[in-house]
């Protein structure tokens, strides 16, 4: 996983800000040049919406930005993993599994199982390599949960423009 943001800093989006966000959830056109029909759609350039989407990322406004694939039809496999890791250890196993590419998301919980963390590979195989990679590099054991059914949520945050401020460019 990466490095969190600065979520201290208060967010301030304008309306092209929040237009992008709300587009990047459910309507990013698909077509070579995504950014420049969106653009068109919402009045910009694209290099504007480029750089506005960089600062969002950059700021932490967004964590995150990109496609969701159903890694198992191309042979990948992704596993719910936890594990109970002493608080007194829990940024460093938290470090240590944040490096790890194969690592997504991962979430600390108030339960005995305190770290969730999702894992990606290209194969089944795979899953357990990293899984036994991380016992070995944390002498803690790794429960993993393969998924059994595929549910869609169809998450919806919609964005509001919070200022009138000049925009972020």
């Amino acid at each position: 996983m990466h490095e969190r943001p600065n979520t201290e800093v208060p967010l301030h989006l304008d309306a092209l800000d929040a237009a992008l966000i709300n587009r990047l959830q459910r309507d990013l056109p698909l077509c070579s040049r995504p950014f420049a029909q969106l653009a068109e759609d919402l009045g910009s350039s694209e290099a504007q919406l480029l750089a506005r989407l960089q600062r969002l990322l950059a700021q932490g406004t967004l964590t995150r930005f990109g496609p969701m694939f159903q890694i198992e039809r191309g042979g990948g496999r992704f596993v719910l993993a936890a594990m109970a890791v002493p608080q007194s250890r829990f940024e460093a196993v938290a470090a240590l599994v944040n490096a790890m590419p194969e690592v997504a998301h991962n979430y600390q919980r108030e339960h005995a199982l305190n770290m969730w963390f999702v894992l990606a590979t290209e194969s089944e195989d795979e899953i357990a390599a990293v899984c036994s990679h991380i016992e070995a590099a944390t002498g803690l054991t790794v429960l993993a949960f393969p998924k059994e059914r595929e549910y869609h949520v169809g998450l919806y945050l919609e964005a509001k423009p919070q200022s009138a401020e000049a925009p972020h460019d």
